[in-house]
């Protein structure tokens, strides 16, 4: 068994487009795969923490995340709340565990890779801006991996500011030449000039914007799922990773047209059909896709040097 810690996955440097490529994968494999809706138990002040299991038999693999989030850190206080968590991965022909390890990079890259997918399939052709609210850890794993589909042609990137966010994101990117960064104070106004929302705010009391305030064509990927209500009930198309994710939102009834990227993927359904469309995708976030990048470094990181092997426990031993 390996345990493989944050530093451990962190020396991998696995590129953006690699982890485009296990996302993409990722997805392909769930029509064979398992995954029920996670657990959410939330507790103390804005704390939860999420029970993700799922098995994946194209891969022999099935595994659980467990993803928490603590907002009253002295971290958090100062650059606003962020997820960490912990995957536990099996052999799925054997029932052994392989590996325990950090899931913090595992979510933020797989969050950013599946956010890109969805906006190359989805964003208007003529979009040469991407707005993003909320600009921790996942906000810059999907930057990175848009960056890269986008080959590094010049693109606007406009920012809400909040708290030191959008200093530290721009002094994260300030190497990257092709990106110019567009800093909006209002919530609304950033919204009112948007083609692409991307949303990496992990809460919301209330609705960010009015519906008149989403032109036409827009498309919204709100990671965290909070702020966007009022877009359940008049956009044209909402997409999300899995239904059964989705069934119990309030408004899921009132859905307007939903159905699953997955089917965009094998072209068993048409993603935008008219550049008038407004497409909100919900990208929650699947343990499958989870236990897949996890899966593939297990593969990566090579044996310990001592072994943690759990002992056979007899039948009968009590």
């Amino acid at each position: 068994m390996k345990y493989i810690d944050f530093n451990t996955i962190k020396a991998l440097a696995i590129s953006p487009e690699k982890c485009i490529d296990w996302a993409k994968k990722a997805l392909l494999t769930k029509h064979n795969s398992i995954l029920p809706p996670k657990t959410s138990i939330k507790f103390a002040d804005g704390c939860f923490f999420n029970t993700m299991p799922s098995l994946l038999p194209e891969i022999e693999r099935f595994g659980v995340k467990i993803i928490s989030r603590y907002p009253m850190t002295s971290q958090s206080r100062e650059y606003g709340p962020s997820l960490s968590g912990d995957i536990m991965l099996y052999d799925s022909t054997t029932g052994k565990l392989l590996a325990i390890m950090d899931g913090t990079w595992i979510t933020a890259m797989r969050t950013g890779a599946v956010a890109t997918l969805s906006i190359n399939l989805l964003s208007k052709k003529d979009t040469k801006s991407y707005s993003f609210i909320g600009l921790g850890n996942t906000a810059r794993a999907t930057l990175l991996c848009l960056n890269t589909t986008l080959n590094y042609e010049p693109i606007i990137i406009k920012i809400l500011a909040y708290k030191k966010q959008h200093e530290v994101f721009m002094q994260r990117f300030a190497t990257y030449t092709n990106i110019t960064f567009k800093v909006y104070d209002s919530v609304n106004e950033l919204i009112q000039t948007s083609d692409v929302i991307i949303s990496c705010v992990t809460t919301a009391k209330e609705n960010f914007a009015y519906d008149s305030d989403y032109s036409e064509g827009v498309l919204v990927v709100p990671v965290h799922t909070m702020g966007f209500q009022n877009c359940d009930l008049f956009f044209d198309k909402i997409f999300c990773d899995d239904i059964g994710h989705v069934k119990n939102f309030k408004y899921f009834s009132l859905f307007k047209n939903c159905d699953e990227v997955f089917n965009i993927l094998i072209g068993k359904k048409t993603g935008r059909e008219s550049e008038n469309e407004r497409i909100l995708v919900y990208n929650i976030g699947i343990s499958l896709q989870d236990i897949f990048f996890a899966s593939n470094i297990y593969e990566l990181v090579p044996p310990p040097p001592v072994s943690f092997e759990k002992p056979s426990i007899p039948a009968f031993w009590v």
